[in-house]
């Protein structure tokens, strides 16, 4: 299988990383972001959804990075930044316009109530495979609400 590379603009494409980055688990030392070029990146280990429907009951993980430019400011709240061996389980990344935007906050929403919020000139953020594919143990699951 090739290596997925996505490229987001605009709110439709970052709900398609979104759905490629479902179920995604980091560490939280695996966060990074610079003020000075306005650059948050995180490598995760994510569920490669995409396949699901062909695998059958063998399902794979890859390593991957996420990265968001024109990020003006980070905010946390529901975890310890200071835990550097944290892991964290990625649920969805939504955007929300400030007025008419482009600029507005996305929000990377974690499983156990988490979310790092970034406020943003503009959406530009890219999701790229890194590194080779494993076999992952099982399907993750969710409670519906």
């Amino acid at each position: 299988m090739l290596d997925l590379k996505l490229l987001a603009l605009d709110a439709d494409d970052l709900s398609i990383l979104s759905a490629h980055m479902q179920d995604a688990v980091f560490k939280v030392g695996d966060l990074s972001f610079s003020a000075r070029s306005g650059l948050f990146s995180l490598a995760a280990n994510r569920f490669v959804w995409e396949k699901v429907e062909r695998a059958g009951k063998s399902f794979e993980r890859r390593r991957a990075g996420l990265s968001f430019k024109r990020v003006e400011a980070v905010r946390s709240i529901g975890f310890d930044r200071g835990r550097a061996d944290e892991v964290m389980s990625l649920l969805a990344i939504r955007y929300t316009p400030t007025g008419e935007g482009p600029d507005g906050v996305i929000e990377l929403v974690l499983a156990g109530g988490g979310t790092i919020a970034l406020e943003v000139e503009c959406i530009e953020a890219q999701l790229a495979d890194i590194g080779g594919a494993w076999e992952a143990t099982a399907k993750p699951e969710h409670e519906a609400d």
